[in-house]
């Protein structure tokens, strides 16, 4: 299991989803009214795909929103000046990218809409 990059990183996606929820509920007290409306809110970057003749700007749209880097950054600026909406969005946008990985949806490249970071990695063989 160690060895196939993909177990581990679907397996690490998991942990960081259940840890992620964990966390709105118990520590940033979110209700699941909201979780559920804004849950989804990450996958709008998605619209950049619709123009099919320029996958670079869609991919680099794409990436920005779902790397854990700008949601990290949100919540520690929420924890920070003790903000619990922005806590709160920060736990369900790392929610929501923790199981787009788990499912196997990865960062985009440039070239296409597939294949994704985690396909390369062997996350679904």
């Amino acid at each position: 299991m160690l060895t196939r990059p993909g177990f581990l990183l679907r397996a690490e996606a998991l942990l960081v989803l259940a840890a992620s929820v964990f966390a709105y509920r118990s520590a940033a007290h979110g209700t699941w009214l909201v979780f559920a409306l804004f849950c989804l809110a990450p996958d709008l970057s998605l619209l950049g795909y619709l123009a099919k003749t320029h996958t670079g700007p869609a991919a680099a749209l794409y990436n920005a929103v779902h790397s854990y880097a700008t949601p990290l950054i949100l919540g520690a600026v929420g924890w920070k000046i003790a903000s619990s909406p922005l806590e709160q969005a920060a736990l369900i946008w790392i929610a929501h990218i923790a199981f787009d990985r788990t499912l196997g949806f990865g960062l985009k490249f440039p070239q296409a809409f597939k294949p994704t970071h985690l396909q390369r990695a062997g996350v679904w063989g």
